[in-house]
C-alpha cells in the first residue's frame, strides 16, 4: 500500500464505493464507477492494471463472445483471469473492471486480464497498459454516424496499437484490412481454409471491396461471408497473410452449434453461426499463443454459455427464447443465416432503436438481406421498438407475410404476445439499445436472474 501514493487510494476507494452502490443498489452502472476513478487521477489505469498480463479484443462484431471464449478458455486451464464480461468497452468502464478486481494486499501475479475494448478506445488503453497480445476480429460498416467508414474504424484502432510496438497481434487474415499494416509489432494470422458460400463473387453491400494499395476490386478463390475470406489484389498483387490458426473444415453445423476442423484438430463450438466459428477460431489461436493444449480448448468451447444477449437462451413461461445482438448488416446477415438452419416451425421478435448507441441512421436495414427469410416457417412475426415501422415495412417488402405481423411497442403487452404464441422457440433480433432495455424488463418480471 505504501508504493501507491494518496491520490490514488482516494481514486481506488471512491471507486469502489460507487461500485458497491451501483451493484447493489442501482443494479447498474458498470461505467459510472471508472468515470470517478479517473476524475481523481486520471492514471489510475496504470496502477490497477499491474501484474496482470492483459489480453485486448477489439474489432466490430464478436467483442463480447470473443472475449468470453478466451476467458472460460484460461479458467479452463487453471488460469487466474479477469474480464470485463458486461461488455463495457469504453476507457471508464475497463479501469472500473480493474478496480473492481484490485486488493491493496494482493499483488497479482501469474493473473491474465481478457478485456473487450472499444475500437476508438485502444489507444486510451494502451497509453497505460503494454498488452501481451492484441486481435482483432473484423472491420464492418457499424454506426456511420460514429465511426464513419471501415477505414477510420482501422485508423483509430492503430492509433492504439503504435502505442504498443511490443504487443503480438493476432489478426483476422480473412480480413483485407490488416494485411501488411507496417508495423514493428509481431504478428499471426486466423481465417478460413474452405469456402462457406458458393458463390465467390462479393455482394454489392458488402465492405472493403477494393484493394487498400491499389484500389482495385479484390477477387476471392472463396468468401465467408460479407467482405471476408481467401481474398486477392489482380492488380497489384496484395493477398491474404499466411495463416497461422485456420478452419480447415466445416463438419456440421446446427442452430445450436458447429463442429469443424482448426488445424487438425476438432473442435465444436457450443453456439452456432459462421460468425461464432470466426470468433471461437480467434479464441483457439490466443489460448495456443498462450501454450494451451487442444483438448483443454475443446473442453471449454464446446460448453461455453451464451450471456448478456449474444445468442442467450431464456425461459418465458414455457417459451425458449434466443436473444441475438444485431447492429450492422454483416452481423445482421449472420444471425439470420442461423435462423435458416432451422427445419423446424418457429417465430421472431424483431426490434429497431436508433439511439446514440444503436445509430441514429437506421437506414442500414435495408443493406441486410432479409429477403432470405420469406421460405422459412416463421409462424408469429413480432415487431418492437422505437423504430418498429421502419422495421415492419423492410419485412413487408423483404417478401414476409404482413398477416403475421404482431407489432407492440408496449414491453408487457409485447411478452403476453410471445406467451400466446403458437411456437416453443422464439428468436429475438434486437439493436443494442432494445436489447438492453428488453433484458431489464425481462430481469423485472423473473425472467432473467442475472442483469449484468
Amino acid at each position: 500500500m505504501s508504493t501507491i501514493n494518496i491520490k490514488s487510494i482516494i481514486s481506488i476507494l471512491s471507486s469502489k464505493f460507487v461500485l458497491f452502490l451501483s451493484k447493489h443498489i442501482l443494479k447498474g452502472g458498470s461505467t459510472f464507477p471508472g468515470r470517478v476513478a479517473l476524475k481523481l487521477d486520471n492514471k489510475i489505469l496504470q496502477t490497477v492494471s499491474k501484474g496482470y498480463k492483459v489480453i485486448l479484443v477489439t474489432g466490430t462484431n464478436g467483442k463480447t463472445t470473443t472475449t468470453s471464449m478466451i476467458t472460460n478458455i484460461l479458467k479452463e486451464a487453471g488460469c487466474n483471469v479477469i474480464t470485463n464480461s458486461t461488455g463495457a468497452n469504453l476507457f471508464p468502464g475497463i479501469v472500473a473492471c480493474f478496480v473492481d478486481n484490485f486488493k491493496f494486499n494482493n499483488k497479482p501475479r501469474n493473473r491474465y486480464a481478457v478485456i473487450e475494448v472499444d475500437e476508438a478506445n485502444v489507444k486510451f488503453i494502451t497509453e497505460y497498459i503494454e498488452p501481451e497480445l492484441l486481435t482483432v476480429t473484423n472491420l464492418f460498416r457499424d454506426q456511420l454516424d460514429r465511426y464513419g467508414e471501415v477505414y477510420t474504424t482501422l485508423t483509430k484502432i492503430l492509433e492504439g496499437v503504435k502505442k504498443s510496438p511490443k504487443t503480438t497481434l493476432v489478426l483476422n487474415g480473412d480480413e483485407s484490412l490488416l494485411g501488411k499494416l507496417d508495423l514493428p509489432n509481431p504478428s499471426v494470422f486466423y481465417g478460413f481454409n474452405v469456402p462457406v458460400q458458393k458463390d465467390s463473387k462479393i455482394d454489392v453491400n458488402s465492405d472493403s471491396k477494393f484493394c487498400k494499395f491499389c484500389k482495385s476490386p479484390y477477387s476471392y478463390n472463396y468468401i465467408t461471408f460479407n467482405h471476408l475470406g481467401d481474398f486477392y489484389c489482380p492488380s497489384c498483387g496484395y493477398k491474404r497473410e499466411e495463416l497461422k490458426y485456420a478452419v480447415n473444415k466445416i463438419v456440421n453445423q446446427t442452430p445450436e452449434e458447429s463442429e469443424v476442423i482448426i488445424n487438425n484438430t476438432p473442435i465444436t463450438i457450443s453456439q452456432s453461426g459462421v460468425y461464432n466459428i470466426y470468433n471461437g477460431l480467434c479464441a483457439y489461436s490466443i489460448a495456443k499463443e498462450l501454450g494451451v493444449s487442444d483438448s483443454v480448448i475443446n473442453e471449454s468451447l464446446g460448453k461455453q454459455d451464451s450471456s448478456f444477449g449474444r445468442q442467450e437462451q431464456i425461459k418465458i413461461d414455457g417459451k425458449k427464447a434466443k436473444i441475438i445482438l444485431v447492429k450492422n448488416p454483416a452481423g445482421y446477415n449472420q444471425a439470420l443465416d442461423t435462423l435458416c438452419l432451422n427445419d423446424d416451425e418457429f417465430s421472431a421478435l424483431f426490434m429497431l432503436n436508433d439511439n446514440y448507441a444503436d445509430g441514429r441512421d437506421v437506414s442500414w436495414i435495408w443493406d441486410v438481406d432479409f429477403e432470405k427469410l420469406k421460405n422459412l416457417k416463421i409462424n408469429d412475426v413480432f415487431i418492437s421498438g422505437m423504430r418498429m415501422y421502419d422495421m415492419a415495412v423492410r419485412l413487408k417488402t423483404a417478401g414476409l407475410d404482413s398477416d403475421k405481423f404482431i407489432i407492440e411497442e408496449d414491453y408487457e403487452k409485447l411478452t403476453e404476445k410471445i406467451k400466446n404464441s403458437k411456437d416453443d422457440n422464439i428468436y429475438i433480433l434486437a439493436t443494442y439499445t432494445a436489447m438492453i432495455n428488453y433484458r431489464k424488463y425481462l430481469h423485472s418480471k423473473g425472467y432473467i436472474k442475472k442483469l449484468w
